[in-house]
């Protein structure tokens, strides 16, 4: 469970030319731009390398710039994860565990990270393709657990995304019900520690 949650966020040679890429990212950049805050439900289908479904789930989902992001899901079982823009925690009610890490620390090498930064240095660390509605995210790192993160388009309404990993397994999203955040939706960037949970705090030291 705990590597599902990694991977909804950790998000062949290459026949294009610099240039084409820089104005694919530029596209996306403008696209995000105009999408600075974001709030949908969501349903999730994760399939294997042998495209068997593993896995469904449905929840919430929410982002803003910059640098929060929350993620619910309440099917089939609950977990959570959230972003306040300096810190993020990954909650599993039915471990009792929440793990904290620094935003900068858990984001830097998922393509997710394009939804909620803005920054010509994160941007600097992905490859992006254009094709048709969606962009195609890859990381330079070739260590990286996230292949590649597709988003999806309509005009300027984000759709639906999928999220490819090296064990082969591919995580589906499709979006409904999008909205802007409103002022009540922005408590939900705030993450309240439960009483009674184990807390695994990965930050940095030298952060703090």
């Amino acid at each position: 469970m705990k590597k599902r949650l990694y991977a909804v966020l950790l998000a062949s040679p290459l026949l294009y030319s610099a240039a084409v890429f820089a104005d694919d990212a530029q596209q996306l950049r403008d696209k995000l731009i105009s999408t600075a805050s974001l709030k949908a439900d969501f349903k999730q289908t994760v399939t294997d390398v042998n495209q068997k479904v593993i896995q469904t789930g449905s929840g919430i989902f929410a982002l803003a710039y910059p640098n929060q992001f929350y993620w619910h899901l309440t099917q089939p079982d609950e977990s959570k994860i959230v972003a306040d823009g300096k810190d993020l925690w990954i909650y599993n009610p039915f471990a009792e565990e929440v793990v904290i890490m620094d935003f900068a620390q858990a984001i830097n090498a998922s393509p997710i990270a394009l939804l909620v930064h803005r920054d010509d240095a994160t941007w600097s660390q992905y490859f992006v393709t254009k094709k048709q509605d969606c962009y195609e995210i890859k990381p330079k790192a070739v260590d990286s657990g996230i292949l590649s993160v597709n988003v999806c388009f309509n005009n300027t309404q984000l759709t639906h995304f999928n999220v490819a990993d090296d064990k082969g397994n591919l995580s589906q999203f499709d979006l409904s019900h999008q909205q802007a955040i409103t002022n009540k939706d922005k408590a939900l960037f705030t993450f309240i520690l439960p009483d009674n949970i184990d807390v695994d705090d990965q930050r940095r030291k030298t952060a703090h």
